[in-house]
């Protein structure tokens, strides 16, 4: 076969629009995964200024304190936080592993959350989190942890946790949960 100059400048081209292209998509929806932490940022307390001095527009978002990004996809997948859990999480599309435990988290889970439907882990105990045990968690099939012990959950555990098949370990002990 003939060497064709044509041909390997027009491959050439494909490869570098192609590259570009990727980039550009990776990036934007970094940004989106950027956008929906610093909403969440705003209702975080921040007394030593670690997130203020971290989450900075000039540093990827994959390099932020407490951020861990994918290798692949390179979009945010785990979380390790403190502060107000906001709607806004739920646009981390790709976020597998949830650990707010420990912290000062209050008031009802966003059911925004509910559409996570990568998510492994969800670590919410030793928090002040209230109402109900959200049914919609039940739609999270991949969840294989589910922890929240020790908030103030109250009333039924919801029948839609049986919908979780992958689920291994739960764990709601030192909620006020009552029934069968």
């Amino acid at each position: 076969m003939k060497y064709n100059p044509c041909f390997h400048l027009l491959s050439v081209l494909w490869i570098q629009c192609f590259l570009v292209c990727s980039s550009a998509i990776a990036i934007r929806n970094l940004a989106t995964d950027q956008s929906a932490l610093i909403l969440f940022k705003d209702g975080i307390v921040d007394p030593q200024n670690v997130l203020a001095n971290s989450w900075t527009a000039s540093t990827s978002v994959c390099k932020w304190v407490g951020v861990s990004c994918g290798v692949i996809h390179e979009r945010v997948v785990a979380l390790n936080l403190t502060g107000n859990i906001p709607p806004h999480l739920a646009n981390l599309s790709f976020l597998h592993s949830l650990d707010l435990s420990s912290n000062h988290f209050y008031g009802h889970l966003p059911p925004e959350l509910g559409h996570l439907h990568r998510l492994r882990v969800i670590e919410l105990s030793f928090n002040g989190l209230s109402g109900e045990i959200p049914s919609w968690l039940g739609n999270l099939h991949r969840v294989n942890i589910l922890k929240m012990r020790s908030n103030s959950f109250a009333g039924t555990i919801p029948r839609t946790l049986v919908n979780m098949s992958n689920l291994e370990i739960l764990d709601l002990g030192f909620n006020q949960l009552f029934g069968q």
